[in-house]
């Protein structure tokens, strides 16, 4: 099993709408933000207790059981979960599939917005979490390779950092 990345237990149901995600639909071919972390979640739960029910998710994911139970028969409905004969949640083939990528990107962005642009690790992880279903495997390779390339070298690297730490924070106001 993949790493979760950390924060999948901070969402509320406003952010976790049982139509997968209303409010913020942002998808990768039909990917949303929400749908992401119920797969996720699946995986969590499986990996934790080595099961995962649908009112387990819905715990998780801090909405409620009707929410969590609509949710997951859309995710049923795109071959991405199914459910074994005492009822429990599996990810098929294709949903592991698609919560590696999601992992992977998420590590990948979270490497680069810490190491490289020196983002504070909480603003890191919601960021990450934001785009982390959006983005290609390919392009997460990409900043990964990025990454691992600027801090082989110390003084790029250390540029940057410095570059970086001179940027106004979003609580003050740019210089022009």
């Amino acid at each position: 099993m993949s790493k979760v990345p950390d924060g999948i237990r901070s969402f509320k149901e406003r952010d976790m709408g049982a139509d997968g995600g209303h409010g913020s639909e942002i998808t990768y071919n039909h990917l949303s933000h929400s749908r992401a972390h119920y797969l996720l979640a699946i995986e969590a739960l499986r990996s934790e207790l080595g099961y995962a029910r649908t009112t387990d998710v819905a715990e998780m994911l801090e909405v409620s059981r009707g929410a969590a139970s609509m949710a997951l028969t859309q995710l049923k409905k795109r071959g991405w979960v199914k459910e074994d004969p005492n009822r429990f949640l599996l990810l098929t083939e294709e949903g592991k599939h698609i919560t590696d990528l999601v992992v992977k990107n998420f590590d990948s962005l979270l490497a680069f917005f810490t190491d490289i642009l020196s983002v504070p690790r909480e603003d890191a992880l919601r960021d990450a979490c934001k785009m982390e279903h959006i983005i290609t495997l390919d392009m997460g390779m990409r900043l990964r390779r990025l990454t691992q390339l600027i801090k082989s070298k110390p003084e790029l690297h250390d540029q940057l950092k410095a570059v970086m730490e001179d940027l106004p924070k979003d609580t003050e106001k740019p210089s022009h």
